[in-house]
């Protein structure tokens, strides 16, 4: 939130969002393809990839599953022989086993409750096994590949692969860019059509920007006065007596949209009785351009995001009241941010939570730079 507070932020926000569409409008009507010749040449361009890619039919997930097969087929020999292992042990050895363990308990299941339920816990593995036999037996035929049927799968790959290098990096990339690349096509095989809607579009977008621009101006123009009347005050706590502040907001009805709409914020200063206001970079010595910038960030200590404030020599030209003043503005900002201050003067650094003195020396034909906290008996010497 800026100076102007919540009653901007909304028109902002309305405004921003409306000049991101005009900022994108505007890039596609920049776009120029050229003379005839340029644009059948960029069509045929076009047409040629839809085609490539549209020729390959791709399938969502199908490298996944090309990749899955190939692996199977590259270990088909050993696959084939830990199957046929497997198929060996459950139908030659486990499966007859156990026929003959559930013979051996039929003989005696009427004895016992508990031989019975053991059967019937024989005869569910048993049948189980016969499953998965079967499904080993499966699985088995599925391994059985010939060379064709590698080579295919190779060249699927390889198509895949190329495609990837040219238009993205997995196959929903790829589609998407077909897409893209369609429209663009309709873009050009109607561009007159195409820019005249974008006219249209560019059109409305600058009327609604101009409308919440001109209600963003007058609430500028509302908070330049508060803000110049606040900024004046705070001059005159700091011994610049005779100057007054003032925020110029002017509202460029022809310009270019920007960001924050059409204003152009400019500050103004006088110094002195009698003179006219001008610009602030032009006419504040120093001293006076200090105690200005320390009266505005105080005016807007509260809402600046600026986390540390530094202030190098901002005793430049002022001495006495003005000093004392200074420092108690430094205080007061001090509430809000962080300030660091360079200073000659007594009274301001008095004013600091903590006091450093920097001093250089020579040592051994070297410059060296020193800085030491002080402490309180340092302070008072």
């Amino acid at each position: 939130m800026d100076f102007h507070g919540k009653e901007i932020e909304k028109l902002k926000n309305d405004y921003q969002i409306l000049y991101e569409q005009y900022c994108d409008v505007k890039l596609k009507l920049k776009e120029n393809y050229g003379d005839d010749k340029e644009k059948q040449r960029k069509l045929d361009l076009l047409k040629y990839q839809v085609n490539e890619i549209e020729e390959a039919n791709l399938k969502i997930g199908e490298e996944e599953t090309l990749d899955g097969t190939r692996v199977i087929i590259l270990n088909s020999e050993k696959i084939s022989e830990g199957l046929n292992e497997v198929d060996e042990e459950i139908g030659t050895n486990a499966i007859d086993s156990i026929s003959k363990a559930v013979r051996a308990l039929e003989k005696i299941e009427n004895l016992d409750s508990t031989y019975e339920e053991k059967l019937n816990n024989l005869k569910s593995i048993y049948y189980d096994l016969q499953e998965l036999e079967r499904d080993i037996n499966g699985l088995k035929d599925d391994v059985d590949f010939d060379e064709e049927e590698r080579q295919k799968i190779e060249e699927r790959l390889d198509l895949i692969f190329s495609l990837k290098r040219k238009y993205g990096n997995t196959i929903e990339e790829i589609l998407k860019y077909k897409e893209e690349t369609q429209e663009e096509i309709n873009q050009i095989e109607n561009l007159e059509e195409y820019r005249n809607n974008l006219k249209k579009t560019l059109e409305g977008l600058e009327t609604n920007m101009f409308s919440l621009a001109k209600k963003m101006d007058d609430v500028r123009n509302e908070k330049a006065k508060v803000l110049s009347s606040k900024i004046s005050e705070e001059l005159q706590d700091l011994e610049m007596r005779n100057a007054s502040f003032n925020v110029v907001v002017t509202f460029d009805e022809g310009g270019e949209f920007n960001k924050n709409g059409l204003d152009k914020v400019e500050f103004f200063i006088k110094t002195n009785t009698g003179e006219d206001f001008k610009p602030l970079i032009k006419i504040a010595s120093g001293g006076e351009m200090s105690r200005i910038m320390l009266a505005i960030k105080n005016v807007l200590a509260s809402i600046d995001k600026v986390p540390v404030l530094i202030f190098d020599e901002i005793d430049t030209g002022i001495s006495g009241v003005a000093a004392n003043k200074v420092a108690e503005k430094m205080k007061q900002i001090a509430s809000h941010h962080q300030v660091l201050c360079v200073t000659h003067l007594a009274p301001i650094a008095a004013k600091g939570d903590y006091n450093y003195y920097i001093s250089k020396s020579v040592i051994n034909e070297t410059t060296k730079t020193s800085v030491n906290k002080l402490n309180e008996e340092e302070v008072l010497r």
